[in-house]
């Protein structure tokens, strides 16, 4: 049954603490805090550098059962090869303990360069490299290489389960039919980026599942979302779980400490089940 899925993207934020972090909370139960309010975490960091399993296994433990994790893949990938010769970075970033989260994982997030056009043989050649179940990102992490130490490196899975892969383009030439049609052919899904009019939005569904990032309303990464922009969204949310997609919504509007309230006020709205 398709259900939705709700969160922040990150939340190690100093502004949250002593704002939607009580006063005193220990940094290390942040993200227990952050789940318990919450359906689903994005994680953030791993677009930085490779993590570690031992970083993905403690953040697995640190949330409810029920609560998933959507990871970003590295920078390295999307923004230094732009997507070139990338079959040995995937297999590192896989490698890097992405299978810690089991059952637990939910969408791997590729988030493009404002500067990358839209290159159909790039993107296609890229989209048959990723593994579709985490049995198939094994198999890949298998052959990473010394960027990953072998008594580092996960490249076995607990459970055997599909792996969906969102693209979130941020350049004008991605709002296109051929981009539409190719992503769909992939079954990959096209983010619904909502980002004060900064890059296009793309609504049209290409995947069995919609995955949104919210930045902000008027201000990118900075203003808040009103109650009226948080009800359009619940029943934006509520018409694509009823045509059978499951959907994540990520709030990435965490500069002045918004992405968290956000997220607590749309799960409500949603009347998901959380630990709180």
């Amino acid at each position: 049954m398709a259900t939705a899925h709700v969160g922040v993207s990150g939340w190690r934020y100093p502004s949250w603490r002593g704002d939607f972090y009580p006063h005193g909370l220990p940094q290390r139960l942040e993200l227990t805090y952050a789940a318990e309010r919450m359906t689903s975490i994005e994680l953030n960091g791993s677009f930085y550098s490779l993590q570690r399993p031992s970083s993905y296994a403690a953040w697995r433990a640190a949330v409810p059962p029920g609560v998933t994790f959507a990871v970003k893949g590295g920078r390295f990938i999307t923004h230094l090869r732009a997507l070139r010769e990338v079959e040995t970075p995937l297999a590192n970033f896989f490698a890097s303990g992405v299978l810690a989260l089991g059952r637990q994982l939910g969408p791997v997030l590729w988030q493009l360069p404002e500067r990358a056009t839209f290159d159909p043989a790039r993107l296609a050649a890229f989209f048959e490299l990723l593994p579709r179940s985490t049995a198939a990102a094994a198999r890949l992490a298998a052959r990473h290489d010394d960027k990953v130490a072998d008594d580092r490196a996960l490249t076995s899975c607990e459970v055997d389960v599909p792996v969906r892969h969102a693209l979130e383009p941020r350049h004008e030439s991605f709002d296109s039919d051929e981009a539409r049609e190719l992503c769909a052919a992939h079954g990959i899904a096209l983010v619904v980026a909502d980002s004060a009019g900064r890059w296009p939005v793309m609504r049209d569904a290409t995947s069995d599942f919609r995955y949104v990032r919210l930045h902000g309303e008027t201000e990118l990464y900075a203003s808040g979302y009103g109650d009226a922009s948080l009800d359009r969204w619940a029943d934006t949310c509520r018409a694509w779980i009823a045509e059978g997609h499951d959907v994540h919504v990520y709030f990435d509007n965490d500069a002045r400490g918004h992405a968290p309230h956000d997220a607590v006020r749309l799960v409500r709205r949603l009347g998901l089940p959380t630990a709180e």
